[in-house]
């Protein structure tokens, strides 16, 4: 790990990039430096404006902020970046079409559903969203989904549903990392930890909510050429300068005693992964709960500990998994918390009554919401998710492999997804949805649907 004072040269440097880019984007001579678009989302927008067809838009705050980027271990490698939507999604042929089919509870797929409805009658009629080189209004959106619930709860085997489905709507199929469909299926989930309103010797690690100082700088509003970039830091007399890391944070206690503690936890491994989550519960002594959602990021780029691990000898290629890191970081707890600060990346949090919010506004639901690029996907649009998924026996030591096929719904976004070969699959809340999570990491097929425009019939 590299010396504190390393660290400190280190952020004054960057402290002096970040103002001469600030300077140059202002108009004033400086070197030009690339800026690092945020990893999180903000607060949930209730009206969001289309997706933008030459460049991915940065998303707004939801559950699946937290993970920024999590490596080969963790998550699958980053995707590249993203297609313009006319090209991330291809028609397919009605003879194409895949065998059709819903392995979950139909109740969920309903619940999902009316979130989405939910959050079209918010959205400004004039929202459009693209499906390949189909563009698609508000009201179309809610027409396809109106029709798609008249299947569901019509009469009928399901066989006759999804023949139906068939029939009434056009399938766009996502032309994935490789060009030829092959779309990266995850998993996250909602964690449960054990922690306290007040800090005693047993909870003494702290959940922040955002400091005052925290600054988002939109480089759009300076120049058209940044797009959506954005920088995110802290001001220090007048000057927007690095924030804090995890290390100068967590080990060093920069925050401590400015009360912006929401809750103390008694586990911080427990916290880091709650971190990566971006959401999460904390069960208090007197059996109460507080739901803790993603407010904000420091800015520093999320970096995932284990290639970090196994690039330094501590685990195995077996072993580079999110299970495998936790039993590390928990057996050598003497150096767990240098290891956690190489992400220096943090999260800081905020209360909310129900969750976790997805980038809708809305509570995602448990096996139907997906985590997408939202630069390219259609808020709140149907798809249909082809995949494999993990049962779990011997308890819990085996993992017998079964296929996934489901409706899902476009609900959620983060900053690792770049173009049109990740979904990440909401899959709960407690240990055994992260226990699912943690295993999903599968190669499979997502395909967009919309009513067809008989209009020109």
């Amino acid at each position: 790990m590299k010396k504190r004072c390393d660290d400190t040269g280190r952020t004054k440097i960057l402290a002096r990039v970040m103002v001469a880019f600030l300077l140059l984007v202002c108009g004033c001579a400086g070197p030009q430096v690339k800026a690092v678009p945020p990893r999180h989302k903000e607060a949930p927008a209730a009206v969001r404006p289309a997706p933008r067809v030459t460049k991915p838009v940065v998303p707004g705050g939801t559950a699946r902020k937290g993970t920024e980027s999590r490596d080969a271990g963790e998550t699958g490698a980053i995707e590249p970046e993203a297609l313009p939507a006319t090209r991330a999604f291809v028609r397919v042929d009605p003879a194409a079409i895949p065998a059709l089919g819903d392995d979950a509870d139909p109740e969920t797929l309903r619940r999902a559903v009316e979130k989405s409805l939910a959050y079209y009658d918010r959205t400004s009629a004039g929202t459009v969203y693209r499906f390949g080189d189909r563009v698609c209004g508000v009201a179309d959106m809610k027409a396809s989904l109106a029709a798609f619930l008249d299947i569901l709860n019509g009469d009928g085997t399901p066989e006759d549903k999804w023949l139906a489905v068939r029939e009434r709507f056009d399938f766009y199929r996502s032309v994935g990392s490789d060009g030829e469909g092959r779309v990266t299926v995850t998993g996250y989930y909602e964690p449960i930890l054990t922690g306290s309103l007040k800090r005693t010797e047993r909870f003494r690690y702290p959940l922040y909510r955002t400091p005052e100082e925290t600054v988002t700088v939109n480089l759009g509003l300076f120049r058209e050429r940044f797009g959506n970039e954005r920088l995110v830091g802290r001001l220090k007399n007048g000057q927007v300068v690095p924030h804090y890391r995890r290390s100068e944070i967590d080990q060093d206690g920069v925050l401590a005693g400015r009360n912006l503690e929401i809750a103390w936890v008694d586990d911080p491994v427990d916290l880091f992964f709650l971190h990566v989550q971006g959401s999460g519960i904390i069960r208090l002594p007197d059996g109460g709960i507080v739901r803790v959602n993603y407010a904000q990021k420091n800015g520093w780029p999320f970096r995932g500990l284990a290639k970090f691990l196994f690039d330094q000898g501590k685990i195995s290629a077996s072993e580079m998994s999110h299970q495998g890191i936790v039993d590390y970081l928990r057996a050598h707890s003497e150096e767990a918390g240098d290891i956690m600060s190489h992400n220096e990346s943090y999260i800081f949090f905020r209360r909310v009554e129900d969750g976790p919010l997805g980038a809708l506004g809305f509570p995602v639901t448990e096996g139907r919401s997906i985590a997408v690029d939202l630069g390219l996907f259609p808020r709140g649009g149907l798809a249909f998710l082809k995949a494999r998924k993990p049962r779990f026996e011997e308890g819990g030591s085996r993992i017998v492999w079964e296929p996934l096929n489901r409706f899902v719904l476009v609900h959620d976004t983060g900053g690792v997804f770049k173009g049109p070969g990740k979904a990440d699959l909401f899959c709960g809340t407690g240990p055994e949805a992260g226990r699912t999570a943690g295993s999903l990491k599968e190669a499979g097929e997502l395909y967009l649907l919309i009513l067809k425009d008989d209009r020109g019939a």
